[in-house]
Order: structure tokens, then sequence, then C-alpha cells
């Protein structure tokens, strides 16, 4: 299969933070994960949907797996619970501790940015939650 064609998912921003994503997917660590849908209408992006499969790149913009999504909930921030949250693959606790750390990236300078404000984040703060499986770890077009 050629990956080139597949649209490509970037986890957080370069750096750190996606790098430990990218490896929790590939390590089976990492089965959810979790946008702001405003980022999305921002972007004029339409909200994924379940059979779609990404290209996910690696710091270096790179395909490091390629994973299909299974189940796309658009849902206030409210609803993430305790075993979502362990599903996101980065050790977090409960949905308390997921929740702290989604609104802390929401807030993030590089989001602000993008969206030319920094957004609200309350209990009614629509999220994209998605679940996914992995479907081709590796580089692209090397199938």
């Amino acid at each position: 299969m050629a990956y080139d064609d597949l649209p490509t998912l970037e986890l957080a921003f370069p750096g750190p933070l996606r790098d430990s994503g990218v490896a929790a997917i590939l390590n089976g660590e990492k089965t959810a994960l979790t946008g702001l849908l405003e980022i999305y209408e921002h972007a004029g992006e339409a909200v994924p949907e379940a059979g779609q499969r990404f290209a996910v790149l690696d710091s270096d913009g790179r395909t490091a797996v390629v994973i299909e999504l299974v189940d796309v909930r658009v849902i206030p921030i409210k609803e993430i619970d305790d075993e979502y949250a362990r599903a996101e693959g980065r050790g977090y606790a409960d949905a308390a501790e997921w929740r702290a750390a989604h609104e802390e990236f929401f807030r993030s300078e590089g989001v602000s940015e993008f969206l030319g404000h920094t957004p609200v984040i309350d209990d009614g703060t629509l999220v994209v939650a998605e679940r996914f499986r992995v479907v081709a770890p590796g580089e692209p077009g090397r199938s």
C-alpha cells in the first residue's frame, strides 16, 4: 500500500510531546487521541470519521505509523472518562489528570497563535475523541 496518498496526522507540535505520542502508538499504549473541535473548525477541516486512515508523522515529517479510526465522537470535554484518559497512552491516572494536561495544551502559545486567541475551556467545550488501531508501522512506500 502506498501511504503517500493518505492524509497526515500530526500529534501536538514537533518535539518531545509528538515523539512520545508516536512511541506510545508504536508500543500499543496509545489507542486514542483528542482534538479541540474549534481547531478543526478554524482550519476548515471536517471532523474525521470511523474507517478513515491516517499517516501519523514523526517530528521529522516522516510517516511513523498508519492508523485507522475505529470510533469518533464529538463530545463535551466533561464526558471524557478514566478509561478513555488511560487509552491516550500518556500515563494519565484518570480523567482529571487528562483534562488538566489537555487544557494546558489547548491554551498553549502554539494553539492560541493558530486560533488567533486563547480558547475558553469549560465543561461544555467540545472535543473530538478518536479511537484507532494501528494498520502498519514503518516508512511509507516500502510495503
